[in-house]
């Protein structure tokens, strides 16, 4: 195995815009912080584990039953509308706090599952990077730790963004406007995907 290629692989697939960074940087204006740490490692304990279930075995499952990758697909997509309208519909602060909660742990972990992009980045990080030798568990194991030494900085670094652009857009109207903006980003992020399924 390559590992500077994996590296490299990693630190683009992780660290470009998608669903997950964009999730990242509008928690950070909205939420601070320390208030979206818990999100952070959700993705980031949360996709290594999906990258291990993937190079285990659901690769030869999807490969035999493609209709089901074509559902968690389109629930996927669904489901990053549905948070692209939350977003958009950010517009009010009570009291000091958003009304809409940043999200859990256990939440962002999960939303992996119906991440098209987190989709993407598992089955090509398992196709290119491993085999279909004796080695593919133990080459599995390092991609999945690779992505959990790598993406955490990535992830840390769209956060820090949106926590620096946060006394920027204090403006009621401006945080408004960025949210409605950031979940055109997201709906932007995820038309490759949309195109593909319709194709």
């Amino acid at each position: 195995m390559e590992i500077i290629a994996l590296i490299l692989f990693v630190l683009s697939s992780s660290g470009t815009p998608g669903p997950n960074n964009v999730m990242l940087l509008t928690s950070g204006v909205n939420h601070g912080v320390r208030q979206t740490i818990p999100h952070v490692l959700g993705i980031n304990l949360g996709f290594p584990i999906m990258v291990i279930c993937v190079g285990l075995g659901l690769v030869s499952l999807f490969q035999q039953f493609p209709m089901l990758y074509t559902v968690l697909k389109v629930i996927g997509i669904l489901y990053l509308l549905y948070l692209a309208y939350k977003i958009a519909t950010i517009s009010q602060i009570e009291r000091g706090s958003i009304k809409q909660p940043p999200f859990t742990f256990m939440q962002a972990a999960c939303f992996q599952w119906l991440n098209p992009k987190a989709w993407v980045m598992a089955v090509s990080a398992i196709v290119a990077f491993s085999s279909a030798q004796e080695s593919a568990t133990s080459e599995v194991a390092v991609i999945a730790l690779v992505y959990l030494l790598f993406g955490l900085p990535c992830s840390f670094f769209w956060l820090m963004i949106g926590a620096g652009l946060k006394n920027v857009l204090e403006n009621q109207s401006f945080l408004v406007w960025f949210n409605r903006g950031m979940a055109a980003v997201l709906v932007l992020s995820i038309l490759p995907m949309i195109e593909s399924s319709i194709v």
